[in-house]
């Protein structure tokens, strides 16, 4: 019998991957462990080998499509037997657990195609019959359709048992009984002039699914605040070039970092996340540093773990490699996860100030915008000063005004007075 290549647990509770590139064609001889596909999950771009040698019958899965965790990739005919016929695929359908159910099963850490992962609960979205649907469940057994669409297949004339469906798992969605019924709406299109439709995909989409997340589930305030990093530009100019020459490429970025992990020493409530289940705020004893880079494809978030560990230098190094990582899209599951706190630059492209978006599950995020010469008062003078632009968005259900201005008054005498840095390092 020929092998039905289904796509495997990923961990992190990734439920579904689109198709980014298919590494191999049908009639292809693959060997165990050989990569034969690329799949865009909402970490990262993973590689996924085979697990088993064989040649390749049939491509279930076209690039750009979404492919659902059990649900089948492609078929391989096994070393030694006939290749000659096609494989005949029974793609099994996700099987949906009761609650009850969920709670009883153990689940094991999953193996993925990076290394092992502890594994997240899933949400499971089932089908609820509401009251005066059970009779109406009896006539379309097997059908996975909710109760508002199979009403709507009654409203539209439409067997619903007849229709197949797009949504997960293969459910009937209303689009669906709309096509069939003659009714599907066509998008109108803008009178005024010409447009494009661009399909949201890849990590634009990823990056939409948890931003709408972020704004669900967090209560976000924004403060903003300017700092006078003089002295710190200063130091920096001093020691660029001899750094240069060792390959190290020192931004402020590092400087910042380092400025943050100090204050969230002392402003805990924003080096955390919240437990929604049991209701309870967990602060967050160490320091790994969510990054926010730009990439032609869209934002990603390298997480930089044990701040408190590492030096400015070893900081400067370890961005580099992750940010040079992100733009190719070679950077894995393990750098992406684990942020307590996030930083992000957008002061790099012009930016001034802005209000972040809480990377979530951390409670705040602050942002540097674009450094300027301003003309400044100190010790009684106007004089021309090196200023940064700071904004710190925070989840206002952690913490409240009065600790976030203050962690970033903190935040800011580090910057002003680097010294300060290395007074109080521990």
């Amino acid at each position: 019998m020929p092998f039905n290549f289904v796509l495997p647990d990923l961990g992190e509770g990734i439920t579904e991957g689109e198709i980014r590139k298919w590494i191999v064609k049908e009639g292809d001889a693959v060997e165990e462990h050989q990569t034969v596909l690329e799949i865009e999950t909402d970490k990262a771009v993973v590689e996924v080998p085979s697990p088993r040698k064989g040649k390749v019958l049939e491509i279930k899965k076209k690039e750009g499509e979404i492919a659902l965790v059990g649900e089948t990739l492609m078929t391989v005919a096994l070393e030694g037997e006939g290749q000659a016929a096609k494989a005949v695929v029974e793609e099994k359908p996700v099987e949906k657990k009761t609650e009850t159910e969920e709670k009883k099963t153990e689940r094991p850490k999953s193996v993925s195609v990076v290394g092992t992962l502890p594994e997240e609960e899933e949400e499971l979205i089932g089908h609820q019959v509401l009251p005066g649907e059970k009779e109406k469940e009896k006539e379309t057994p097997g059908v996975m359709a909710t109760p508002a669409v199979r009403a709507l297949a009654r409203e539209l004339g439409v067997r619903i048992e007849t229709v197949k469906g797009s949504g997960p798992s293969g459910s009937i969605i209303a689009e669906d009984l709309k096509k069939v019924s003659g009714r599907a709406q066509q998008p109108a299109e803008d009178k005024a002039g010409p447009i494009e439709r661009l399909a949201l995909r890849g990590l634009r989409r990823t990056i939409a699914r948890n931003l709408m997340a972020s704004q669900r589930a967090t209560v976000s305030v924004t403060g903003m605040d300017e700092a006078d990093i003089t002295e710190l530009w200063e130091l920096r100019e001093r020691e660029k070039k001899a750094l240069q020459a060792r390959g190290i490429h020192l931004t402020f970025l590092p400087f910042l970092i380092k400025a943050v992990q100090h204050s969230l020493a002392e402003h805990p409530r924003l080096n955390a996340s919240v437990d929604e289940e049991r209701e309870e705020i967990i602060l967050k004893k160490y320091y790994n540093m969510g990054i926010a880079v730009d990439t032609p494809e869209g934002l990603m978030v390298p997480v930089i773990k044990d701040i408190s560990k590492k030096t400015v230098l070893e900081l400067a190094e370890e961005i580099q490699e992750l940010s040079k990582k992100a733009h190719e899209r070679k950077i894995t599951l393990e750098e992406l996860k684990g942020s307590t706190f996030t930083i992000t630059n957008y002061g790099h492209f012009g930016g001034t100030f802005a209000t972040p978006v809480i990377n979530y599950p951390d409670v705040a995020i602050l942002g540097s915008g674009r450094i300027s010469e301003k003309p400044w008062v100190k010790d009684g003078q106007i004089v021309i000063r090196k200023i940064l632009p700071l904004s710190l968005t925070f989840d206002h259900r952690v913490t409240d005004g009065v600790d976030a201005s203050l962690f970033l008054s903190k935040v800011m005498a580090y910057l002003e007075d680097p010294a300060l840095l290395f007074i109080e390092s521990a």
